[in-house]
């Protein structure tokens, strides 16, 4: 008998032992997968250009827009980029004229479809099929509402900056519109467009593959011209006198 208890007094101390183990090994685990959201959220801290939290595909909107600005389909976008660069070669090196390159068109295809048209008379077979172009009424409306909205969010942010609230959104864009008139004055209306477009077509490609790369220096970069800003406020900014608006938010 005390053989057969202690046995049972080996059996019961194995099971205690086996269940401390067990509730030690699943408080591990779940301490470990506490410390997993703390490091995705430092991950998540991580510094990105202009404060975005989302990928730059859907920076750019996703779908179409970003596939071809991100050349995701590189036939789009090697073709997008081949038609401008062709216009910008006809109207900027060789010095045409939109409505002469219009009415040269027309003329051409006029001209190829009349004498198709006539020729088949002749050949026996069936004129060409020219397909009824239209104009649809959905897309063009909504290209005038997107149009009107962003127009009457551009009318509102510049009401807000002429009101006097904000110096620093005033001074920003003083200055994006005094560099923006420099390089006006330093090629026409068609090459910034060109320009533009030739960036967006590269910018954000080389960003997005070598983002882990520039964002660092981005940092540093804002680091130091929120400091040469502060102390441009200090020195500057705050001796200016306050305007009638900034009294009225005051009190």
């Amino acid at each position: 008998m005390a053989e057969h208890e202690e046995k049972h007094e080996e059996s019961l101390m194995e099971k205690l032992a086996e269940k401390i183990h067990r509730h030690d090994s699943s408080s591990s685990s779940s301490d470990s997968d506490d410390d997993k959201p703390s490091e995705s959220s430092t991950k998540a801290k991580v510094f990105r250009l202009f404060g975005r939290e989302r990928p730059v595909y859907h920076v750019f909107g996703g779908g179409k827009p970003a596939d071809i600005f991100l050349w995701r389909d590189k036939k789009v976008s090697a073709g997008a980029l081949g038609v401008v660069t062709v216009i910008w070669v006809l109207f900027e090196l060789l010095e045409y004229y939109l409505l002469t390159l219009v009415c040269h068109l027309l003329i051409l295809a006029l001209a190829i479809l009349f004498l198709w048209s006539n020729a088949t008379t002749f050949i026996n077979k069936s004129p060409p099929r020219i397909p009824e172009v239209q104009i649809p009424k959905e897309p063009v409306l909504e290209f005038a509402q997107a149009l009107r909205f962003e127009i009457n969010q551009a009318f509102a942010v510049l009401r807000d900056i002429a009101s006097g609230r904000d110096l620093k959104k005033f001074l920003s864009v003083i200055a994006g519109l005094w560099v923006l008139s420099i390089v006006g004055s330093w090629c026409n209306f068609l090459t910034l467009f060109y320009i533009v477009f030739v960036l967006l077509h590269t910018v954000p490609v080389v960003y997005e593959k070598y983002e882990d790369k520039v964002d660092p220096f981005a940092e540093k970069a804002m680091h130091e011209i929120k400091k040469q800003y502060a102390v441009f406020d200090a020195k500057v900014l705050s001796k200016i006198p306050r305007g009638p608006l900034k009294e009225k938010k005051k009190d």
